[in-house]
Order: structure tokens, then C-alpha cells, then sequence
């Protein structure tokens, strides 16, 4: 290999490492095009999610087959896109989505087994209607097998899908939540279960009653939860307009609208999660590298003081 190509591929090899560092937080002093961001597609305003509304979403899930044709159930709470990054991901391990669900108390479907028909939604991020990403269940304190109980007996239950768009992507999760009845009963939704279902999740975080015929817009909560070895702080609030408060077009609206309470109230509980606390293992994996390496010009005058001289006598 001549000096020259060498000289080349360690010049480059900075720059390709920035992709992947791309938590370290940026230095004002440095040049914004020494950073190259992995997460750089993706854009998440203030809210933490981008409104499907505007968009040409809905917040109404699309089912296969309902009495009468075209109902849908409400998406009425969402992981903003705001969350910590790894609780955005997919996954149980390293403090992930699966793993904050687990905190409290909610697992994947029985034994793995997908139980039920797929709902699709339109999240207003360019990817048109899509099938949910996965079917969570409340698991009666049982993480491995409780799920199963749930299938059977009923209970707390959300569907979920990720805005992760071309014209949307704020990896926000946005969740279908509500109170089902047992499968003898064809997992019908209990009255005011869509209310009531997100209300109880929210109570499960908190460890509290949630009062939901007084919710309003207003309504803010904060709590931690844990497992697995980490600690989430979530912080709620409850916001108005990306829901109407209505019975017309919800599913199972003849029996979960009673009392005069509709279906929906309106209001879409917003989470956002932060983890506080983790494993030593997973803190000793993740060592900011110091920002002399990073800081090019420097790195340059080096190279050519140093290294380049010792090429020249070989």
C-alpha cells in the first residue's frame, strides 16, 4: 500500500465513524459539517409526533370486516418521538419499547401466537395504511404466560404501529388501547372500554386511579416504572384535537357509548419516556469517545507532522 492511499483511508476513517456515534452531543464550537447524524431522517417536531390529520391520516384504525362496514377503533396514546432513542426501538433487550411495556405490566401475545384479526393505520407519514407492528396485553403479573390469561379472560390490551414514514418519520408509537371481554364473548369492548382502557394503562405507570369522566386537555402526570434493570421516567399530558369526541364511526359503538359518554372522549394521552437508570453492563458499554479525536484540522496537522515523515524514509 503507498503512503499516499494510506494517508487517505485514515483521513476518511473519522468522518465514517460519526454516522454511528450519532448520540454524542454536538460542541457549539464545532463545525456542523464535521457531524453526520445516523438518525438524521428522522424529524420530530415539538409535540413528538407529527398529526396524521394533516396528512391525510387518521387517528381511526381500519378493520378488516365490522357491523356496520367502515368502523374503526381510536389510536388514543402515543410514545412521543421525543422519547430516549432506545425506547423507540423495537426490541425487549437494551431498555427497548418491549422492555418499557414489560415495566408496567404488559407482554407480547400468547406464547407468540397472534390471536385475532391485523388492524391497519393511516398515519399520515407516507406509508398509507399499514398492519399493526404487534398486539400487547395486560399479563396479570405474569411477563412470561399472563398474556395467555388476557387472551382468555380479557383485559387491557393495545395494538401499536410506528410513524416512521418518508413524510413523517418521527419514530413516535402510536397505540390502539381498550378493555376487552373474555374470547367467550368474542372480545367485545366493555362500555366506555376505549376511555377506560387507556385510563388503566396510564394507571398502570402511575400506580393511581386515572378519574376519566374528569380528564381534560390539562390533565399531567409523571412516574417511574422498571424492569429488566431499567428505569423509566415517563412523563404524561393528555391533548385535544387529534380525536373528536364522538360515537360516529367506532367500533362497537352501540354498547361501549353508554350512559351518554361517547366512545371517545377526545383525548389522546401522550408519553414521554425517559430512561434514568440501567444495568452497570449496559453503561459500560457506551463510552463517549473523547472530542480531541474528533475535531479534524488537528488530527491533520498530526498526520502530516508525524506519520507522514516516517512513510517518506520507508
Amino acid at each position: 500500500m503507498s503512503s499516499m492511499t494510506l494517508f487517505f483511508l485514515l483521513l476518511c476513517s473519522p468522518t465514517l465513524s460519526f454516522a454511528l456515534d450519532h448520540q454524542l452531543p454536538q460542541h457549539e464550537s464545532w463545525p456542523r459539517w464535521l457531524w453526520r447524524r445516523a438518525s438524521s431522517s428522522r424529524n420530530v417536531p415539538p409535540e413528538g409526533y407529527h398529526n396524521p390529520l394533516q396528512n391525510g391520516g387518521s387517528m381511526l384504525t381500519q378493520i378488516p370486516m365490522t357491523f356496520p362496514i367502515g368502523q374503526g377503533e381510536p389510536i388514543n396514546t402515543i410514545v412521543s418521538g421525543n422519547s430516549d432513542t432506545r425506547v423507540l426501538v423495537d426490541s425487549e433487550a437494551d431498555g427497548g419499547l418491549r422492555n418499557f411495556f414489560l415495566s408496567f405490566g404488559f407482554s407480547g401475545e400468547c406464547l407468540g401466537q397472534h390471536s385475532g384479526s391485523d388492524q391497519a393505520a393511516n398515519l399520515g407519514d407516507g406509508n398509507g395504511y399499514k398492519n399493526e407492528t404487534s398486539v400487547i396485553r395486560w399479563n396479570y403479573g405474569d411477563p412470561q404466560l399472563g398474556s395467555c390469561k388476557e387472551t382468555v379472560e380479557g383485559g387491557n390490551h393495545f395494538r401499536y404501529w410506528v410513524q416512521d414514514g418518508p413524510q413523517g418519520n418521527s419514530g413516535a408509537i402510536f397505540m390502539a388501547v381498550s378493555y376487552e371481554l373474555p374470547i367467550a364473548l368474542q372480545h367485545d369492548i366493555i362500555p366506555n372500554g376505549y376511555n377506560l382502557g387507556r385510563d388503566w394503562l396510564i394507571g398502570n405507570i402511575t400506580r393511581s386511579s386515572v378519574p376519566t369522566l374528569n380528564v381534560t386537555d390539562s390533565t399531567t402526570y409523571s412516574s417511574s416504572t422498571s424492569f429488566g434493570g431499567y428505569t423509566y421516567q415517563t412523563d404524561i399530558k393528555y391533548v385535544s384535537g387529534l380525536l373528536p369526541d364522538t360515537n360516529d364511526g367506532i367500533n362497537h359503538n352501540i354498547t361501549v357509548g353508554v350512559g351518554g359518554i361517547n366512545s371517545t372522549d377526545g383525548l389522546v394521552a401522550v408519553l414521554d419516556v425517559k430512561i434514568t437508570e440501567g444495568p452497570p453492563s449496559a453503561s459500560a458499554a457506551w463510552r463517549p469517545v473523547p472530542s480531541q479525536s474528533w475535531y479534524l484540522p488537528p488530527l491533520i496537522l498530526l498526520f502530516s507532522s508525524t506519520v507522514l515523515p516516517l512513510l517518506a524514509l520507508s
